[in-house]
């Protein structure tokens, strides 16, 4: 088994300056959401080049793919999850060019093995995760019922396995109304007044709301001059909270306040909000197995400190269908967080090299266990059963 797991790490070595080349291109040509048509292009070229057979698009998505690669009939279907959309006016400032060759140089590393023993490695390219929840529609589609595993990492400022995530949505409030001058606003429909009740509303709510709710809004258009009564006013609400199911409820309150304001006002209104990217359960079997592989790479990782504040991510979606791990693995100081310049520039810097390749190494030989060692796939799929909603032995 040793020397399989040299063979796997020697892979990876042999192709490091053209995993590190890909995060360089991807960085340096920032896409945003579906746009992502320059770095699916270097993914599946590279990916050909070892032999994986490569479809695209996917699921009705141009900039989605999957590359997969097999030898031996049978086995378990380990999938790597590939990001590489950026941040629109920041780059690549949440690291998603680490990711992506990362996630390919596990695929090709472990694929390297892949005739000693039954299974399917895929690569499997997910869009859109900033905005647009592309894993989601990839579920939509299929696909991920076509994995029996699911792993990534995520670069951070932290070594971490098992950190969980909100279940989030974008909710979009617009309202029209009728303008008039402000001399005689008897005469008018005030739409930005309807939507400041919108606001006053979820204030009003905030202390009969659980402590994982988290609420935010922005005013996107309240008109165009103080004199004139708006006929059009538009926000948009960033609403988390710790469930999907419980985020679901809250998006029913707001909707009330919506058709408040309304009737308060007389102004017509249209709400809508985006996919909703699900809570996050982290697989800790699979993730303990990954801490085990990165300790011999010299990388410790640790558990999320308590109270910690957590983020959101499609990848949730994933964890409630199939067995997955996002581990975060550090290329800045604890001070440096994501979404930042200073974090893009850290997503090309030195560590980040270092990390695509180790984090590629560990990702493929926690694969390779997962293949080879029946006990471990009963143990990640029991856990999975318990913990995941919905599934067979989950706590009600």
């Amino acid at each position: 088994m040793e020397k399989l797991k040299d063979k796997i790490k020697q892979k990876v070595d042999m192709i490091d300056q053209d995993l590190i080349n890909l995060s360089k291109n991807i960085h340096a040509n920032p896409e945003l959401s579906f746009q992502e048509f320059k770095a699916v292009g270097w993914l599946k070229d590279l990916m050909a080049q070892h032999n994986f057979k490569v479809e695209s698009p996917l699921g009705e998505l141009a900039t989605a793919f999957k590359a997969r690669y097999t030898r031996l009939p049978g086995g378990p279907r380990v999938a790597f999850l590939a990001e590489y959309d950026a941040l629109r006016g920041k780059g690549h400032a949440c690291g998603h060019n680490i990711i992506a060759a990362c996630a390919a140089g596990a695929a090709i590393g472990l694929s390297a093995v892949l005739d000693q023993m039954p299974g399917e490695v895929i690569l499997l390219g997910t869009p859109a995760e900033e905005g647009g929840g592309g894993k989601i529609l990839l579920i939509e589609a299929g696909e991920f019922a076509q994995l029996d595993y699911a792993l990534m990492i995520h670069p951070g400022n932290s070594n971490i396995i098992g950190r969980g995530g909100l279940a989030a949505t974008l909710v979009t409030v617009e309202f029209k109304g009728k303008a008039a001058h402000s001399s005689g606003p008897e005469r008018g429909i005030n739409a930005l007044q309807a939507l400041i009740e919108v606001f006053k509303g979820i204030d009003s709510i905030r202390g009969s709301l659980r402590g994982d709710v988290k609420i935010n809004g922005i005013i996107k258009n309240g008109g165009e001059a103080s004199n004139i009564i708006p006929d059009y006013a538009s926000g948009e609400f960033t609403v988390r909270a710790a469930t999907r199911d419980y985020l679901q409820q809250i998006l029913a309150r707001i909707n009330d306040l919506v058709r408040a304001a309304e009737l308060i006002t007389g102004a017509k209104a249209s709400i809508s909000s985006s996919l909703i990217y699900a809570e996050r359960y982290p697989n800790l079997v699979m993730a303990e197995k990954f801490k085990e592989n990165m300790a011999g790479l010299g990388e410790q990782m640790c558990y999320p400190d308590p109270g910690e504040s957590l983020g959101s991510s499609d990848i949730g979606n994933v964890s409630m269908v199939v067995p997955t791990i996002h581990s975060y693995l550090r290329i800045t100081e604890k001070a440096i967080s994501g979404h930042t310049e200073e974090f893009a520039a850290a997503a090309i810097s030195s560590r980040a090299e270092e990390v695509i390749i180790k984090g590629a190494k560990g990702l493929a030989l926690t694969g390779f266990d997962i293949l080879r060692e029946q006990g471990l796939r009963a143990a990640i799929h029991r856990e999975f059963n318990q913990v995941v909603p919905g599934r067979e032995g989950a706590s009600k």
